[in-house]
């Protein structure tokens, strides 16, 4: 007896498969899968190697979360056409879970390195760093924009990029260079959202790649002038010019409690 014709018990099958074999019989039940021959003795069901196939297909179209009533149908009326039909779908919903699971490593890759920086960094230094291009989508406002309205506005553009919560992006406020150097300390013209795995760049803010000056500040924001006139002060005792806006992103808030212990971090494009 060949191997296509060697019957195997429903304890054999489920094993050979990998599943419980009260899922052969649920499946039995329900009429999707059913065996090759049932004991008219006994009622103790069997299987057959050519029936292994026909299965795993079936068991890929579960863990690809497809319904029983959709893999029904297809049992009923099994082609090439409907098969493929089914995974082209199957293979986009994939690709969408791929690229969702990309930008929440990268959320968790960056909350992990900030906390590493965290231990180890001295937040009195000030240096230069090299940083690469980032897409940011941002939010006009100015010294009227209530706190209301920001969180309105900030709402309506996650809502627009279709982000599912708020750690699958990365939040700041950006000041113009040309403000800080006129000591307007406080006009703050946009708030961003940096979105990862954003592909499309039309009607985006470029945060353009090269060098940059780095700096933190620890505390309120009352005492964050302060921290900006010591950077222009070093940016001109090194003969750096600024150029562009300055992007300040908190970095420490998932692990404070008291704003005495904010910490920003202040970047700034040199030309």
């Amino acid at each position: 007896m060949d191997g296509q014709s060697k019957l195997l018990t429903i304890g054999q099958f489920a094993a050979l498969h990998g599943i419980n074999k009260k899922t052969l019989m649920w499946y039995d039940e329900i009429g999707l899968f059913k065996p090759a021959v049932i004991n008219p003795e006994n009622g103790y069901r069997c299987y057959n190697y050519h029936q292994s196939p026909i299965l795993e297909t079936i068991l890929l179209l579960r863990e690809l979360d497809v319904s029983i009533a959709e893999i029904q149908d297809f049992m009923n009326n099994r082609s090439a056409e409907n098969l493929k039909h089914l995974l082209d779908e199957k293979i986009a919903e994939l690709d969408l879970q791929l690229m969702h699971l990309q930008a929440v490593r990268k959320t968790v890759f960056n909350h992990q390195q900030n906390m590493a920086a965290l231990l180890t960094m001295d937040l009195s230094e000030i240096c230069i760093i090299e940083k690469e291009e980032r897409c940011l989508v941002t939010v006009d406002i100015d010294r009227d924009v209530t706190f209301e309205k920001e969180v309105e506005l900030i709402t309506a553009e996650t809502a627009r990029y279709q982000l599912g919560r708020l750690h699958d992006a990365s939040y700041g406020s950006m000041i113009s260079v040309a403000s800080l150097l006129k000591g307007n300390f406080d006009d703050y013209t946009k708030l961003f959202i940096e979105i990862p795995q954003l592909e499309q760049k039309r009607g985006l803010h470029i945060q353009p790649k090269g060098t940059y000056l780095r700096a933190f500040h620890r505390g309120g924001w009352d005492k964050l002038p302060l921290r900006y006139q010591e950077i222009l002060s070093y940016a001109r005792r090194q003969g750096l010019t600024l150029s562009g806006y300055s992007y300040e992103k908190g970095i420490n808030e998932t692990v404070i409690d008291r704003v005495e212990d904010y910490i920003i971090r202040i970047e700034i494009p040199l030309l």
